[in-house]
């Protein structure tokens, strides 16, 4: 596996957010994950994306972390916001997420972050355990879905 920091809008990058959104709509019967999100959200030294390769050049995995600091909406100042966490089917299990969350921790901690903070469903049982597993911990809900019943909110400090 190869990975590579990417734009958000990299064509790689939206073809992986299209299928983990495709994902969210069928696991939750809506249209997928409505959290506004942008380009320069993810552009260093405030944000980065990643994308891993495999050894054919096919985008398989991608994750990004974002700065986010008190807004309102239950970010803390030094927050990092994981977003975008996904690995195509056909590659679960084999590592990639967690190689991916490694290195989006040690970037956002290299960048001054203090908390890597994410926020996932109660319907992905799979990334609970993954966050979980990694050291995350339950912590305030915030962000888009923080009023949501299935929404479950995660930190670390970094």
């Amino acid at each position: 596996m190869h990975i590579h920091h990417v734009p958000f809008d990299h064509p790689d990058a939206v073809k992986l957010s299209d299928q983990v959104q495709a994902e969210y709509a069928v696991r939750y019967g809506d249209d997928g994950d409505a959290t506004p999100l942008a380009t320069a959200d993810f552009a260093p030294p405030n944000g980065l994306y990643l994308i891993a390769y495999d050894e054919a050049g096919t985008p398989v995995a991608s994750g990004g972390w974002r700065a986010q600091d008190d807004n309102g909406e239950g970010n803390q100042n030094g927050d990092a916001e994981l977003k975008r966490m996904y690995v195509v089917e056909a590659m679960r299990g084999r590592g990639l997420a967690r190689r991916i969350l490694a290195a989006l921790e040690d970037d956002a901690r290299t960048a001054g972050r203090i908390r890597m903070v994410l926020e996932t469903g109660a319907k992905q049982p799979e990334a609970v355990a993954l966050y979980r597993s990694s050291g995350y911990e339950p912590c305030g809900k915030f962000g888009y879905y923080r009023f949501h019943d299935l929404s479950l909110c995660f930190a670390k400090a970094l």
